[in-house]
């Protein structure tokens, strides 16, 4: 960690990619539209007492195979479930059940606080499907799906059990340089609190597949990221993969999960 290095910057996406701004419009009409013609779904099942811990749950047409729960992100700062639905299309026309909670964001809520929350829904979610669980996020997102599977996380041991593979999309694996960014004033992450919640300074469990995918137009430290979970846990997992999607930015890369036919719905989903 070198503090000559401009970590705001560094971690700063939409400053970066064409448009950027108009990116979180466009996922709200594609998440709404998706929820319109989407003929089985049950909104805001809730997890929790806070008025955030809701999850969406989106049935195929078909017995599920599975779970898979999508987590997004926004550096715990931003968003909710509401902007992502469409993001469960490739999966479930695959015919798994897809899950997307919500979560209360900092700075009322502590990193720590929301990963457990993500254990929580995780668990909730859990309860109403049958079959392997296959976790999925962004961001902030692949964060809290790859902190699940850690030997510390908080998720209960029969869904633990139950997991087939994380796929970690533009993921955050080593929290300590947000401590140097102005977002801290909102994470309020110590040092103690950063190194506990990152999975790439933790210890996973050994039966876990992992594939961590990014853009090629992603920030450097996107793709540092990603190359950090691997060479952390490589010999300690039973498989750990980066993927580097050509042409694909932080706010794009994660499109395709609508599409059932997609290289990245097939990571996710195929031969869990």
């Amino acid at each position: 960690m070198l503090s000559n290095i401009d970590w705001d910057d560094a971690f700063s996406n939409a400053a970066y990619i064409k448009d950027g701004s108009t990116y979180p419009d466009l996922w709200q009409r594609s998440a709404d539209a998706f929820i319109a013609k989407h003929q089985d779904v049950e909104l805001n099942i809730s997890y929790g007492e806070h008025s955030r811990q809701k999850i969406d749950l989106f049935w195929p047409e078909n017995k599920p195979k599975g779970l898979v729960v999508f987590v997004h992100g926004g550096y715990w700062l931003d968003f909710d479930k509401s902007y992502w639905s469409h993001l469960a299309g490739g999966a479930s026309e695959q015919g798994w059940a897809v899950a997307i909670p919500s979560y209360v964001l900092a700075p009322e809520a502590k990193i720590s606080e929301i990963t457990n929350m993500i254990a929580q829904a995780i668990e909730s979610s859990s309860e109403r499907v049958d079959g392997p669980i296959v976790l999925s996020g962004h961001s902030a997102g692949g964060h809290l799906v790859t902190r699940m599977v850690c030997e510390t996380s908080p998720l209960a041991n029969d869904a633990k059990a139950r997991i087939a593979r994380v796929l970690s999309i533009s993921g955050v694996h080593d929290l300590r340089n947000l401590i140097h960014t102005r977002m801290n004033d909102q994470l309020q992450l110590s040092l103690d609190e950063a190194i506990a919640e990152s999975p790439a300074l933790q210890t996973p469990m050994a039966s876990v597949n992992v594939t961590c995918w990014v853009g090629s137009e992603e920030r450097p430290e996107f793709v540092n990221q990603a190359n950090a979970l691997r060479n952390s846990w490589k010999n300690r997992v039973s498989n750990i993969q980066v993927t580097i999607e050509p042409n694909r930015h932080h706010f794009d890369v994660i499109g395709s999960l609508s599409d059932p036919d997609s290289p990245l719905t097939f990571a996710l989903i195929v031969d869990p």
